[in-house]
This record gives C-alpha cells, structure tokens and sequence, in this order.
C-alpha cells in the first residue's frame, strides 16, 4: 500500500534541498536506534534531521503496515465507522493519514507526540490536506494521558518497544480505559514485539476486550517460540530511498505484528493465514489460525472445490472464507 498521493507529495517536498550525506548519516543513526530499541531518554525523533530521515527511510513501511492491519480490523466489523481518533505516540500523522484513508469520514482526530520536531512536520503535512479537525498535543506515552478524551478508536504504533517494560501495563490499562469502541495496537514484526503484543492482549482479555484481528479466537496464542505471529507487506523503495539506504533492492518487506481489541464483538470468526503460502501443481498448503484456538497447516486441492479457489487466492494475513 503505497502513501497517500498528497502525503507523497509534502515528504518530497519536504527533503528535495536536504544534503544526501547529512539524510544518510540522520538515517543510519536512526536505524541504529530503532534496532537496539534503545531506551536512554532521548526521542528517536528529537531532532528536524532525524525526523526527515524517517520521512525517507521508515515512513512509506510503517504506513503500509498500519494500513493493511486497519483494512483487516475493518474486515472483522464491517460496521464500525470511528467518528473520533486518538493517537498516540502520533509521529509524523502516519495512523492519521492510514484511518482517514480506511474512514473518510472519521470527524476529529488528536495526536499526542513527545517530540516538537515531530509534532511541526506532521502538522504541515496534515495542513489542507485532510479533512477531519485535527489537535496535536505534546505529551509522552507513559505519562501524559492524563485530560485526555476518549475516542471511538485508540491507537498506538510502534510505540510499545520504546516504553520500559514496567510501565507497559499501566499504558495498556490507561489506553483501554480511553477506548469508546476498539483498541489498535502495532508493533514491529520481531520476537520481541509478539511477545509484547501477547502480554497485551492477554491484559486486554483480562479486562473484557473482544479481540477483532488477527486472533480469530481470544484463547492462548497456539504459537510457541522460536516460532511467533507476524505478517509482511513488501514495499517499493523510491530513488532517495535506495541512495539514503545504499540498497539495490528496490524493494523491502516490512514485518509487524498488530493487535485489534474492542468493546464489541467481532461479526464473524474465520481462520486466519499466519505465513507465506505453499504453492503446487493444483494444491496449496495454508498455515492457519483457527476459531478454536488452533493452528495448522492445512492442504487445499482442485477437489475443494470453491475453498480451494478461495484458498489459492488467500495471501499471508488473509482469512480465509
């Protein structure tokens, strides 16, 4: 999922004068950063430069991430239609930009952000340019939540690795206690962002949450190390991507892992593609994640009939039908 033609436009413009040595070095330090999930004190994202070097380098990632978890939260409750967003840990606006494409209708939106140099280039891009009433505020994640309005749908991206792991439970508790209707969690796709993401649910289950997507059941995770649930969405990397990052590849793929909790129930519960699909001459093996609780590889041939259509069709983070 490529951005937004207009939010395209404003990072282009954005970078079109910034040195490509000044934006390389900006982005090594930042990958640096983001790989060791450092947590010093200081924002990833404290300074212009190193907010401009997301913008090249992490931007069109997270936002194809972010945006195929909400398709698939939009999938399991054809029904909801947020009205309100909070958003925190907002960036440069990237769940604004992700949620006002999957509900243009989505009325207000407020954005808390640590950082001001994050703060001033997500409200430029925002600027004209998308339609609901749109508040940034300076907040921390762990510590600022407080005054805040609830919204029909909370969210929080890449955010969870960057909070110390003895506050995040008080973060998960304070974030459902803002939630009207669904609670959107991403993480990066590691080993260490599933498990941040399973004490998470587990607390939300705790506390009477649905859970919407991926999980098609709210039982344990079937999944054991050193396997762990995440999904992928490959990405075309644009010429100052490839320069920034020296990359011949015009290409990367983006892991994630997502969390969708509601105060409501999901329609429907279908087994869920949990890895890359196994093709043959007239078969195809799926992992799959079942409504019991379950998972398993499961072989679909030509005499399924209709489910082996539907299973050929089916790619990785996909229900299957």
């Amino acid at each position: 999922m490529e951005l937004p033609a207009q939010l395209r436009q404003g990072v282009d413009s954005m970078l079109e004068k910034v040195p490509l040595p000044v934006l390389k070095q900006a982005a090594k330090t930042l990958s640096e950063r983001y790989r060791a999930e450092l947590r010093d004190g200081r924002l990833h994202m404290g300074e212009d430069m190193a907010v401009k070097a997301y913008l090249a380098t992490r931007l069109p990632a997270t936002y194809a991430a972010v945006r195929a978890s909400l398709t698939a939260l939009a999938d399991s409750r054809p029904d909801f239609q947020p009205g309100t967003l909070l958003d925190i840990g907002a960036g440069p606006g990237t769940m604004l930009w992700a949620t006002t494409d999957a509900w243009p209708e989505l009325e207000q939106a407020v954005l808390v952000e640590a950082s001001a140099a994050v703060r001033k280039v997500g409200q430029s891009l925002a600027a004209g340019t998308i339609a609901a009433r749109t508040e940034w505020v300076a907040g921390d994640a762990t510590i600022d939540l407080d005054g805040l309005k609830p919204a029909d749908l909370v969210s929080i991206a890449y955010v969870l690795d960057e909070v110390a792991p003895a506050s995040l439970p008080k973060l998960v508790d304070r974030l459902w206690q803002l939630t009207v209707d669904t609670l959107f969690v991403v993480e990066p796709g590691t080993p260490a962002g599933w498990q941040r993401m399973l004490a998470a649910r587990q607390q939300l289950i705790a506390a009477g949450a649905h859970i919407l997507a991926p999980c098609p059941h709210e039982g344990p995770c079937p999944l054991a190390p050193p396997d762990w649930c995440h999904f992928s969405r490959r990405v075309a990397r644009s010429r100052l991507h490839r320069l920034v990052k020296e990359a011949d590849v015009p290409w990367e793929d983006e892991k994630f892992v997502y969390l969708a909790a509601s105060r409501q129930p999901a329609r429907a519960r279908l087994p869920r593609l949990i890895a890359p699909p196994k093709g043959g001459s007239g078969k195809v093996v799926l992992k799959l994640c079942q409504p019991d609780g379950s998972a398993d590889e499961r072989l679909f041939s030509k005499r399924d009939g209709d489910v082996f259509k539907a299973a050929r069709r089916a790619d990785w983070g996909d229900t299957l039908r």
